[in-house]
């Protein structure tokens, strides 16, 4: 088996929130293909904070937060993004715990960022016959707004959460409000950061959504999080029109 590709721009950001035993195997298949990989254990009850710290003990290219309490994806994420920032990193590809994601094209979406740094990666989901289709078809809603509030920038899927973001844009993004801590997160970073003028570019990504018996664990509540989301949207929509004449501007004259 051929090494880990080693990044000192770029790595891999893993947020987890009780995900069960399936985390030790997603961070195992994000090593295979990547180093550094680091986890920020969202206040996790279930055991895997010290099980994924024992891993890390033994594997110097892997690092691992803790997280007193539970304060949602978003946060966990910017956590890693200040830690991130701080030792010289740009770039961090985000991925979730729970194994639906494609650690093999860890690679080739780093490659992609190294090549057009100022962009963001979006991974544009390819399901397979078993995902829920309330899922799959509620999704399209997302991206329908996020298009719009864009401007038709470009956004293949706004909910999608394996991506490669650079660093500094999406800090200040997250630190200039205090929203996106939540299930929020995903379209609303998309978002915003095509306002500041990052672009997006697309990549196909097949996602897996396992069944209890194989391990997964879903934490998505059809009522709170599609609350979160149209509050979410709301709140993009006005700025949306407050940036209008900009977003003008920037799509007919600069292409």
């Amino acid at each position: 088996m051929s090494e880990p590709t080693a990044s000192a721009s770029h790595l891999v950001l893993i947020p987890s929130y009780n995900p069960g035993a399936q985390v030790y195997a997603t961070v195992r298949a994000a090593r295979a293909h990547w180093q550094p990989v680091w986890v920020v254990v969202d206040g996790s009850s279930d055991g895997t904070a010290a099980g994924l710290q024992d891993m890390a003990a033994s594997d110097p290219g892997l690092r691992v937060w803790v997280l007193p309490a539970n304060g949602g994806k978003g946060a966990a994420v910017l956590h890693g993004l200040d830690q991130a920032a701080a030792e010289g990193y740009t770039h961090a590809l985000t991925m979730d715990s729970d194994g639906q994601h494609p650690a093999d094209l860890i690679p080739a979406f780093m490659a992609a960022s190294q090549q057009q740094p100022a962009a963001m990666i979006l991974g544009k989901p390819v399901f397979d016959a078993d995902a829920p289709a309330l899922r799959v078809q509620g999704r399209k809603i997302s991206n329908c707004w996020a298009n719009l509030e864009t401007l038709w920038a470009g956004i293949g899927d706004s909910l999608y959460g394996f991506r490669v973001y650079p660093i500094e844009p999406l800090r200040q993004v997250m630190r200039g409000q205090r929203w996106m801590r939540r299930f929020d997160f995903d379209p609303e970073a998309v978002v915003r950061l095509c306002w500041r003028g990052v672009r997006p570019i697309n990549l196909d990504a097949p996602v897996k959504y396992l069944r209890a018996d194989e391990g997964g664990v879903s934490h998505f509540n059809y009522l709170r999080d599609n609350t979160l989301l149209t509050w979410m949207h709301l709140r993009l929509v006005l700025g949306f029109v407050l940036r209008l004449p900009l977003l003008l501007v920037r799509r007919f004259f600069h292409g």
